[in-house]
C-alpha cells in the first residue's frame, strides 16, 4: 500500500487482518479516487464532500460504514451479511466481497457528489 494515513492503524493489526484491510483499502480506492482520507471516530475514513464510507477492524469481523443508505439501496446483496442501520460485519474467516463493497462506494460517491448541486 501507498503512503496512507490509515498505514499506522492497519500495520496494527495481525497479518490476516492487514491482508483484509489492504484488500478493502484498495478496492474503495479504485472506485473513489478523488476521495481524501482521514481519521474519524477512530476509524480510517473516506471522504468526498462528507464522510463517504469508514472501516475498522474488530476481533471476529470487519466492519464496514457506508451509511444507512448504502446498505437500503443494497439490502438483497447484504442479506449474507450482519447489518444495522449504518454498519455491515463482513466475517473475518471469509472472503472480503470486494465487489459489492465497490458498488456501495460507487453508489456513495455519486450520493455525496449529488450534496453539492
Amino acid at each position: 500500500m501507498k503512503d496512507s494515513i490509515f498505514n499506522e492503524y492497519i500495520n496494527a493489526q495481525t497479518p490476516e487482518i492487514q491482508l483484509l484491510l489492504n484488500s478493502l483499502y484498495q478496492a474503495i480506492q479504485h472506485v473513489a479516487p478523488g476521495a481524501t482520507e482521514k481519521m474519524s471516530y477512530g476509524m480510517p475514513t473516506f471522504y468526498l464532500n462528507g464522510n463517504l464510507v469508514h472501516f475498522a477492524a474488530y476481533k471476529n469481523h470487519i466492519g464496514f460504514y457506508p451509511a444507512p443508505s448504502g446498505i437500503t439501496n443494497f439490502a438483497d446483496e447484504l442479506k449474507p451479511y450482519k447489518t444495522s442501520k449504518g454498519a455491515i460485519q463482513f466475517p473475518i474467516d471469509k472472503p472480503l466481497p470486494l465487489e459489492l463493497i465497490q458498488k456501495i462506494t460507487a453508489f456513495r460517491v455519486i450520493e455525496n457528489l449529488n450534496k453539492s448541486r
